[in-house]
């Protein structure tokens, strides 16, 4: 299977990606911390069986961790202090792929 980085071939698309990929971190930062408090839940688990999943909360949690408010993000998800390291790693990883791989 192929991942997405090893189907982009043209250097226009593969700056574009990477525009994106650094567009979003951003905007998340520039949210406030509150920004998804109060949201109702997406999550399928809560609303067809109502109860609790292993990511239940992500979001916020991550939210709130990427503001250094370590106290709520765990709160809402005591699994985003490992979740946020990694998502880290594969966004950096990724990045250096396609960056690495177009424009070296």
């Amino acid at each position: 299977m192929k991942r997405l980085f090893d189907l982009i071939d043209n250097k226009v698309f593969a700056l574009v990606i990477l525009g994106i990929m650094l567009v979003i971190p951003i905007l998340l930062l520039m949210l406030p911390i509150n920004y998804f408090d109060g949201k109702e839940s997406i999550c399928l688990s809560q609303l067809i069986f109502k109860t609790k999943c292993y990511g239940c909360g992500m979001t916020k949690a991550i939210q709130h961790l990427i503001h250094f408010d370590i106290g709520n993000a765990l709160k809402y998800n005591m699994l985003s202090i490992i979740v946020l390291p990694v998502l880290i790693y594969i966004w950096v990883k990724n990045f250096m792929v396609i960056y690495s791989k177009h424009f070296d």
